[in-house]
């Protein structure tokens, strides 16, 4: 919600009035200065959306803001000009609205587009997230970053790595929208103070790696040529893609990564398909690349990707992993119910030259059980026990 700033007013008043964290209005007003307000420039409220209201017979302002547990005030920083003194029926004005619930609505089929409307949204009414593009995918798609915090500990989720496992994405993109309802409305989560959080994390965020892929399971097969008739020649023929793991040229985009990229390729298939082929060379995809290029950037301490199926947590690549990684893993477990695997005889995964390349922790957690693509009856379920695990990646 935007205000328009008067003679006098200061950031930190703001957050008294709209009992809203200092810090998070600081971070949705980047540029400005907050010690130099002046008159007139516009200020963002996180955590708020403006409703329109028609004044009505024997409204006052003041009985307007009591009856929506309002000061006056925070009225009439929404109603820059007014005249309380001489309102009218029928008179719009802008009521401030806490926002307490979610805007995601995960518990359904969830693709590309549904997702961005969402970043979108989440970006409206907390502009202290950072949103940006760290590539495209072969079809043009940008992929999205969310990053949320601004502390000095770099921590990474990702989701969507493999198509079938689209709900990967709708389960960390609810995740996030608790976080940000639980900074924004000063509440717990699971017990955890997340302002303390916010503070010491920054949080990198890419909800879906394979956009491309996940749209070909949850909506068939392009529309246009070549890519029609070529996914579905990968498919044997068929336009059923409920099995589908890869990207959209038939590439296994966790098999892409160069940590004994030749010994996954040698037996693994050769050709394109629905799901283990590596491509002709280790980071040949644009998706795989954008994943890439962003960690080496951002320089991670921990990074977690999000798979399904089994309810196990993989910690383990060559015995490169740093001692702690044990002690996160058994965390995650503790909070979770899922089952620590070191290691198993997989490699060219993101977190296995994660691992490799920066000798730091990293996790593929397999959420859910079942066979993939996992039911939406198990959303819930699911959450549950990966928001323990979401937490714990920030606190540990």
């Amino acid at each position: 919600m935007d205000i328009i700033v008067r003679r006098g007013d200061t950031l930190w008043y703001y957050s008294q009035l709209f009992h809203m964290n200092l810090q998070l209005i600081i971070d949705s007003n980047r540029g400005l200065q907050p010690n130099q307000l002046s008159a007139g420039q516009r200020v963002r409220i996180p955590g708020f959306v403006a409703q329109d209201y028609r004044v009505r017979h024997g409204d006052t302002l003041w009985a307007i803001a009591q009856s929506r547990n309002l000061q006056l005030d925070a009225l009439l920083l929404a109603n820059s000009g007014i005249n309380p003194n001489q309102l009218y029926v029928g008179q719009a004005i802008r009521v401030p609205v806490r926002i307490t619930w979610r805007l995601v609505q995960g518990k359904q089929h969830y693709d590309y587009s549904r997702m961005m409307r969402d970043i979108s949204r989440l970006e409206t009414v907390y502009p202290f997230i950072r949103v940006s593009g760290i590539g495209n995918s072969v079809l043009g798609n940008e992929i999205p970053e969310m990053l949320i915090g601004n502390g000095a500990k770099r921590v990474h989720y990702n989701a969507s790595f493999h198509a079938n496992e689209w709900i990967t994405t709708p389960v960390l993109m609810t995740f996030l929208n608790d976080y940000l309802l639980s900074l924004t409305n000063q509440t717990a989560l699971r017990g955890l103070a997340t302002n303390r959080l916010y503070q010491q994390t920054t949080l990198s965020t890419v909800p879906m790696v394979n956009p491309d892929g996940v749209s070909l399971v949850l909506n068939g097969p392009p529309a246009t040529e070549p890519w029609r008739s070529r996914v579905v020649e990968f498919n044997k023929g068929s336009t059923d893609f409920s099995g589908w793991k890869a990207n959209i040229r038939g590439i296994d985009l966790n098999d892409q990564f160069p940590a004994r990229w030749e010994d996954e390729r040698a037996r693994n298939p050769k050709v394109p398909g629905p799901r283990d082929y590596g491509g002709e060379s280790p980071l040949s995809e644009p998706e795989a690349i954008a994943m890439a290029e962003l960690t080496r950037r951002r320089d991670y301490a921990r990074v977690l990707a999000f798979h399904t199926q089994g309810e196990e947590i993989y910690w383990g690549y060559e015995n490169m992993e740093p001692p702690v990684s044990e002690t996160m893993v058994n965390e995650f477990s503790r909070v979770s119910g899922y089952q620590p695997v070191k290691t198993i005889e997989s490699w060219a995964g993101y977190k296995d030259w994660f691992i490799q390349d920066w000798r730091r922790p990293g996790f593929t957690v397999e959420l859910g059980r079942g066979v993939n693509p996992l039911p939406l009856t198990q959303f819930d379920e699911i959450y549950q026990k990966a928001l323990g695990i979401f937490l714990a990646g920030l606190y540990l």
